[in-house]
């Protein structure tokens, strides 16, 4: 899907490619902005991450990158806890670790261009899993889930203190 150009507002297209070298600042800013979202994450991290995804993404415009994307299969040495309770009920999946979009972006495609370019990356594995907070909730992202097919397995706290809480969400994707 590289470079592969999706419908974007008023006749700007959006591309989808791999992230490269050249993206990390960028990712890590927009990973920045959305920390209380995401997990924190650093150059060191990133580049940790990226070496371990199966769908290294961002979504670009004329004018730089909009959004980005990180996914990571099944049978990876992935060390967070999300995964690892995925990992424990499936053997094959594709799992979003985390996305992110530009606020000049929201609302013009960009999430929807990342994440359908990361399902047909997790077609071969049968489905796609990722979890979206409910505690604080995060209803935007929940009714963006529910309209692409994403089914609510179970919520489970996100810390120890039960601050926060998370529902792990399932899209079943048949193969191509």
């Amino acid at each position: 899907m590289s470079g592969a150009p999706a419908a974007g507002p008023a006749g700007t297209d959006l591309r989808v490619r791999a992230i490269e070298p050249r993206d990390h600042d960028a990712v890590l800013a927009l990973n920045a902005k959305d920390v209380d979202k995401l997990s924190p994450m650093d150059a060191a991290r990133l580049e940790w991450i990226v070496a371990r995804s199966a769908a290294p993404l961002v979504v670009e415009d004329e004018q730089g990158v909009l959004g980005f994307c990180l996914a990571i299969a099944s049978g990876t040495d992935y060390d967070g806890s999300h995964y690892a309770w995925f990992a424990e009920r499936y053997d094959r999946f594709l799992y979003l670790d985390r996305i992110a979009v530009a606020d000049r972006a929201r609302r013009r495609g960009a999430g929807s261009a990342l994440y359908t370019a990361c399902e047909e990356r997790a077609r071969p594995f049968g489905r796609m899993l990722c979890e979206v907070n409910v505690v604080p909730m995060n209803a935007p992202s929940l009714a963006f889930h529910t309209g692409r097919g994403y089914v609510e397995l179970e919520r489970r706290a996100a810390d120890e203190a039960g601050e926060k809480v998370v529902t792990m969400l399932a899209k079943q994707l048949p193969a191509a």
